[in-house]
């Protein structure tokens, strides 16, 4: 089964991109509430077992396929780490010490890591003086969150802080791979994908030892079963729908939002303190952004 070809976005694919942003963003303070409750490792496990069970039935409706090549088992496995079991686990852990708001502040630099790493995996999407200033914009405000403050507290902030950053390059990874599995139709590959990370989640919590299932309070279990449902299971099967469609370059633009939406709901909703650093890092990074996406005049 080949790629379908890149297509011109269309106002349903706008729609869904708003939708999803809305959906991570929130994804931050449910993290928040359950985390406290179950590990990050357990969090983790249980959110993509209930996303795999949700896609599941469908998958088998219509019609369950495997790939059929060591190659393709080979990105699956790797796509299951980089998009799923690793990047779950990093902002599980981080959110223990950090607020929603930040946490999503820093993964919204993804679009970022994403024009660097396009540069030295391309041919055609090479880094140009705009997108050299929007980088330059964009970890200009990540200074201003990892700065002086958290290096020096080193046990209580930056260490959290650099494992968002490092499931922000899991996802750009992620994104270029997606598309590399040629023989199974998007919402089956997010099926495989979180039937693979579940095994590798679940394996990794039983080494642990299993939680105290009892001492999970009420908002715990909302907070889990919100998190299976929308951010792991629908989430997934749209994001990878998007990247086929659309291509991961331009679904990244939809991820530009992110931190705007978590900042202000973790505010709102978890009444955290949003400094003033905060608000002038997230003013770089969207500026960023928005400098890197403009296109150099041709010479003349």
């Amino acid at each position: 089964m080949r790629s379908p070809t890149i297509r011109k976005p269309t106002a349903v694919d706008l729609a869904l991109m708003l939708f999803l942003t809305i959906v991570w963003s929130s994804s931050f303070v449910a993290i928040k509430v359950a985390v406290p409750q179950t590990g990050p490792v357990w969090l983790a496990a249980i959110r993509v077992c209930i996303g795999f069970a949700v896609l599941l039935p469908w998958a088998f409706y219509r019609g369950f396929m495997l790939p059929k090549s060591a190659k393709n088992w080979a990105f699956l496995v790797a796509i299951s780490l980089f998009n799923v079991t690793l990047p779950f686990l990093l902002i599980s852990w981080a959110e223990l010490t950090v607020s929603a708001g930040m946490a999503s502040l820093l993964l919204g630099t993804g679009p970022l890591l994403a024009l660097v790493l396009s540069h030295v995996t391309t041919e055609d999407d090479k880094i140009n003086r705009f997108k050299l200033m929007g980088i330059a914009l964009g970890f200009s405000g990540i200074a201003l969150v990892v700065g002086r403050e958290a290096l020096a507290h080193m046990n209580n902030g930056i260490l959290a802080q650099l494992a968002i950053l490092g499931a922000s390059l899991c996802y750009a990874l992620s994104g270029a791979m997606i598309r590399q599995v040629k023989d199974v139709p998007p919402t089956r590959l997010a099926t495989l994908i979180l039937g693979l990370s579940s095994v590798e989640l679940i394996a990794l919590g039983l080494a642990q030892g299993l939680p105290d299932f009892t001492a999970i309070a009420a908002d715990g279990w909302v907070s889990l079963i919100f998190l299976g449902l929308l951010p792991t299971g629908l989430a997934t099967i749209l994001r990878y729908r998007l990247i086929w469609a659309v291509g991961a370059s331009f679904f990244g633009l939809g991820m530009n939002l992110i931190p705007i939406f978590g900042v202000i709901m973790g505010a709102i909703l978890l009444s955290e303190h949003v400094p003033l650093t905060t608000w002038l890092a997230l003013g770089l990074i969207i500026a960023g952004l928005l400098v890197a996406r403009m296109p150099p005049r041709a010479n003349k």
